[in-house]
């Protein structure tokens, strides 16, 4: 057993939108990942999905509305849920998913991410 400290692991890359592997329990990832500008609409058919915000603030357009989140405030996206999370400034974030889950969905394109990098 270790701790893990987060802004040591956030220190260590500086690429937007590609999730970082730093802990794994019964078959999810916890992930940090740093966000800056749009991502794609997508969803994930099979998994939920956790954004914990740790610095920054990230919005996450839902079909009926945008959601505002704050250093120290997350939200689940319940699978089947089309979601496109944004950030005008750069924000870092906590994310805790299956290890199924890709960055992108139900969408692969350039910001798919299908290999994850352990840090």
């Amino acid at each position: 057993m270790t701790k893990v400290n987060l802004q040591s692991k956030l220190e260590k890359f500086n690429e937007y939108w590609t999730p970082k592997i730093v802990g794994e329990l019964n078959n999810q990832f916890v992930k940090v990942a740093k966000f800056k500008g749009d991502f794609v609409m997508h969803k994930h058919d099979d998994e939920d999905e956790l954004f914990y915000v740790i610095a920054g603030t990230l919005f996450i357009k839902l079909a009926d509305k945008t959601l505002e989140l704050n250093a120290g405030e997350f939200a689940i996206i319940p699978k089947g849920v089309l979601h496109q999370p944004f950030a005008p400034e750069e924000v870092h974030i906590l994310l805790f998913e299956p290890a199924s889950t890709l960055n992108t969905g139900n969408t692969v394109n350039n910001l798919t991410v299908s290999k994850l990098d352990k840090i």
